[in-house]
């Protein structure tokens, strides 16, 4: 199967969200290459002990790939979650 492109709902925010993965991953203790973020799921596929492998993946399971996705993607839900946390405080605060 083919990757599907990835559309956001932002137009231009695939570069941030690059960045954002980037930047959340290597706080998480991944070494990321800033030009190619997507390949740190190769990291997390090894240290999850999955056989994720550039190219056709075609054998591996649905659930062992999510396994990789959601360590990804949890780890950047919770760098946004945070970071507007941090904004509505400084919001209410500059509001006083």
């Amino acid at each position: 199967m083919a990757r599907r492109n990835r559309r956001y709902a932002v137009p231009g925010a695939a570069q941030g969200m690059q960045t954002l993965k980037a930047n959340v991953m290597k706080n998480e203790g991944y070494r990321v290459d800033p030009d190619r973020p997507d390949d740190v799921k190769y990291e997390v596929a090894k240290e999850l002990g999955i056989p994720l492998q550039p190219g056709n993946n075609g054998t591996l399971t649905t659930e062992s790939a999510g396994q990789v996705g959601g360590k990804i993607g949890g780890s950047m839900v919770r760098e946004m979650i945070r970071l507007a946390q941090e904004q509505l405080a400084n919001t209410e605060q500059q509001s006083k």
